[in-house]
């Protein structure tokens, strides 16, 4: 049997020709990561989602001992629909030295150098374990994350480190803000647009709650300290709303979603309690003097929890070890870091490309990056190989 060997870079463009889009399924790759793993005569464990359309995968390389290191990513990338691409964004393209498509960044490249690091495990004699982690929907609130996390440490010994390999351009990130993120459903009463005694205007309430949010913001913005964050404060944003049906109508419906980003230690349910409390004291008893059948819902979406930077954390040490960086920073962008550390293990955030090109049309990350995470990962085989 030919056992298949890739260079990060061939990896990578094997990972780039899957559409893993968040509203698309990510199986054809993860089967695909199974079925690669299998070759090199790894057991690979799926954890899917509820209807099996996606699914997380994990694998351990090593002896089932505690003190192996995790190296988590995740397969699910943002639409590229409307984005002027110079390429296709489905197939890797080389253009001196970077390396463009969707993903290639963010974060595809982290877990292509992880998985073209398999044959160099498979052959270390490791006195521990390294273990991938490899997640679907991150980039809609980290939906495959939880359940992974729970089966994973569950299931091998209890890991000493987890690496995020989130695009950081190889240095260290030791925290970041959380991410909560919510859909506010407004119901009002139809009328017509010369009779607005007569009805309720879901858009124009929906817009009170839209200026609530900006003067809380501005109230956090002010009793903001030093920590370290840009900005220092929770940030808070309406990105969509949508109502109504013609301009002589009052709206009867109105949704809007709205996200709070809290700086690690600050209360993370403190923005929808007063937003809820402004719906619940001011909006609906305005709208119901009007009409009695007014409402207003409001659901969680998803709720991805702030890392919090560790006092001298054993994966921040190992990482910028590795790495050859001299210090860590904090970033404003949520990862799957929080919600691994709630487990109990030390994490970190270190991977390669820049975060700027995230997201982005003609997206790339340098093949310079990825020849600079082999050898970090070359540098964890060889400590992994001590023991």
């Amino acid at each position: 049997m030919t056992v298949s060997t890739y260079t990060s870079p061939e990896m990578l463009s094997r990972l780039v020709g899957f559409d893993t889009t968040s509203a698309k399924s990510n199986r054809a790759l993860i089967d695909w990561v199974r079925d690669y793993f299998a070759g090199h005569g790894v057991q690979a464990t799926l954890v899917p989602n509820d209807t099996g359309t996606k699914a997380s995968l994990y694998a351990s390389i090593g002896p089932a001992v505690e003190g192996g290191i995790v190296l988590s990513g995740h397969t699910d990338v943002v639409p590229v629909d409307g984005q002027p691409w110079d390429t296709d964004p489905w197939r890797l393209t080389d253009k001196a030295g970077k390396l463009y498509g969707r993903g290639s960044c963010d974060m595809k490249g982290f877990v292509a150098c992880a998985l073209a690091a398999v044959p160099r495990l498979k052959t270390a004699r490791l006195k521990v374990p390294v273990h991938f982690a490899f997640s679907y929907d991150e980039e809609v609130g980290c939906l495959g994350a939880h359940s992974l996390a729970e089966r994973l440490m569950g299931d091998v010994p209890r890991p000493r480190a987890v690496i995020i390999g989130e695009p950081t351009m190889m240095g260290t990130v030791k925290g970041h803000k959380g991410q909560n993120s919510y859909q506010v459903v407004v119901t009002g009463f139809e009328a017509h647009s010369s009779m607005t005694h007569l009805g309720v205007s879901a858009v124009h309430f929906a817009g009170e709650l839209v200026h609530f949010i900006n003067r809380l913001q501005d109230e956090f913005a002010a009793r903001a300290t030093d920590n370290g964050y840009m900005p220092p404060w929770g940030t808070m944003n309406v990105g969509v709303i949508s109502g109504g049906t013609a301009g002589n109508i009052l709206a009867r419906e109105c949704t809007l979603l709205w996200e709070y980003r809290q700086v690690p230690g600050d209360d993370a349910d403190e923005a929808r309690r007063r937003v809820q409390a402004h719906i619940d004291d001011v909006l609906l008893p305005a709208m119901r003097r009007r009409h009695d059948a007014a409402r207003i819902e409001m659901t969680p979406r998803f709720v991805v929890p702030a890392f919090k930077g560790e006092d001298r954390g054993e994966a921040e040490q190992l990482a910028r070890g590795w790495s050859g960086s001299n210090d860590s920073t904090m970033v404003a962008y949520a990862t799957e870091a929080g919600i691994f550390q709630q487990t109990g293990i030390s994490t970190v955030v270190c991977g390669p490309g820049d975060i700027a090109q995230a997201h982005q049309p003609n997206e790339f990350v340098l093949a310079a990056q990825l020849a600079a995470c082999d050898a970090f990962l070359d540098r964890m085989i060889a400590w992994a190989a001590r023991g």
